[in-house]
């Protein structure tokens, strides 16, 4: 499957007996969908406990639990890293949210989670998966101002140039740009820092990104030094066999993706220690969840 193919937008539209339909659902055919390669957002899908995936994404999830049994914690704490991070910035006043690498939808979503505080707020999905857009016009974009868009982090500008995109966002207000769980699917040599540079260049001071990613480091309070090599390398080697390889990254090298974007407090940090809303795990507990999290605003 080229991701090329598949860079028109789904958006979704309600029929007039009340079913939910998709326009452009021509845009790819069933059996362009490749499964022969587990893809990361069905895998996530299954860590949470979803059932939109296929085998073989069962099958490489397995793996990486048999070598890492807490990936499925990591991925709990993630999602709710990005509830809290998504409540945090409507409440600052952001009206309209930009998700890309999206997922399958796991309710509450993103739109979902804005809402509770601001009913206005409008969202852009993006996912380079055709299988999160046949989800997105039930799960995704069944309410106004909500929309979906097929297209892959790697290429920024067709994101910001999308129609899709052009309509619900207004680039003179701020926005709020989610790259949750996304850049460690990007390597080096695609530039992940230049892709968040392209997207900051289009949007306006006062605008947030909010970013998680995964890293093999350990967790600096715990047992200082130690290393889990094997399982670290367990997990890198199934997602070499997937649409998409996992590209961990320390702590260090995660801060200077945030580049024009000045980080809030605290900072990047393990994701349950981001604004927590009860009290945080201990040592052990944050040495296995394997994301680091934060939020920068715009100057």
């Amino acid at each position: 499957m080229k991701e090329a193919e598949f860079s028109r937008a789904v958006v979704g539209s309600w029929d007039e007996d009340g079913s939910r339909g998709l326009q452009d659902a021509a845009a790819f055919a069933p059996e362009e969908i490749d499964t022969s390669r587990p893809h990361p957002a069905r895998m996530y899908d299954y860590y949470l406990d979803g059932r939109d995936n296929y085998e073989v994404d069962r099958q490489a999830a397995r793996r990486v639990i048999e070598v890492h049994p807490q990936v499925r914690l990591s991925a709990r704490a993630n999602r709710a890293f990005l509830h809290r991070a998504v409540r945090e910035v409507v409440a600052g006043g952001i009206r309209q949210i930009i998700d890309i690498g999206t997922g399958i939808p796991t309710s509450p979503n993103t739109h979902e989670v804005a809402r509770e505080t601001a009913p206005d707020v409008r969202v852009v999905y993006v996912d380079n998966d055709p299988i999160v857009a046949t989800h997105a016009g039930a799960r995704l974009t069944n309410t106004e101002d909500t929309g979906f868009v097929l297209a892959d982090v790697r290429d920024p500008r067709a994101i910001l140039d999308h129609p899709t995109v052009r309509e619900l966002i207004d680039f003179d207000q701020p926005v709020a740009l989610l790259l949750v769980a996304v850049l460690h699917f990007v390597r080096d040599d695609e530039d992940p820092a230049g892709i968040v540079a392209t997207l900051a260049r289009e949007l306006p001071a006062g605008s947030v990104l909010v970013l998680s990613h995964a890293t093999g480091e350990p967790y600096e309070a715990y047992e200082q030094g130690r290393t889990d090599e094997q399982a670290r390398d367990g997990v890198l080697n199934v997602y070499k066999n997937a649409t998409a390889t996992l590209n961990l990254r320390t702590k260090a090298e995660v801060e200077p993706l945030f580049g024009p974007f000045d980080l809030l407090e605290p900072g990047v940090v393990r994701v349950p220690l981001w604004r927590p809303d009860g009290p945080p795990p201990g040592a052990e507990e944050l040495n296995n969840i394997i994301f680091y999290g934060g939020v920068g605003r715009k100057g």
